[in-house]
């Protein structure tokens, strides 16, 4: 995938440019710049990750791509708490599928998220693991683990193929404590 890639794949899940966003397991920053790309440069982006290298790659990234942006470098385990903002919306691009309890996980994501707050998921669209991806949900799967986490139904809002396994997929959904 490229930048226009991930872009397309987020592009639908983002309702309006600004806000304070966070990019939960960040890596390399893909999506990160793609979703600076989409709210612009007058959002509160928190890139997160455990890797500080893989942070400082983002670091340059952005000053190369997007110099005017309100970027938060975060070297830290998002499974631990976080000092973060109340957020409009997380983005979680190949990270959830290296954890086995995706329910508990989603629930404290959303302990982040403003009332009507949105999580942005990437993912396989496989539900079968290999030793690089333990843990994969089909969006099929995904739908009911966040319901019960306590978000909307999610929208699957794109697809695009994958060389690695299959396809990915990319899926909106919303805090439930404010959701219409």
């Amino acid at each position: 995938m490229n930048h226009q890639d991930h872009v397309n794949l987020l592009r639908r899940g983002i309702a309006q440019p600004g806000g304070y966003w966070a990019d939960f397991g960040s890596g390399d920053g893909a999506f990160t710049l793609a979703l600076r790309e989409l709210v612009g440069d007058q959002a509160q982006i928190y890139s997160i990750d455990k890797d500080q290298g893989r942070l400082a790659q983002q670091a340059n990234a952005f000053r190369q791509k997007f110099p005017q942006s309100n970027i938060h470098f975060v070297h830290g385990d998002f499974t631990q708490s976080l000092a973060l903002p109340p957020l409009d919306g997380i983005i979680m691009a190949n990270a959830l599928h290296y954890f086995r309890d995706k329910e508990s996980l989603l629930r404290q994501l959303r302990s982040y998220l403003k009332g009507d707050g949105r999580l942005l998921v990437v993912e396989y669209n496989v539900d079968a693991g290999n030793p690089w991806v333990p843990y994969p949900i089909s969006f099929e799967r995904f739908q009911p683990v966040a319901v019960a986490a306590g978000f909307t139904m999610p929208e699957l809002l794109a697809t695009v193929p994958s060389s690695f396994l299959r396809q990915f997929y990319a899926a909106l959904t919303k805090n439930q404590r404010f959701a219409p």
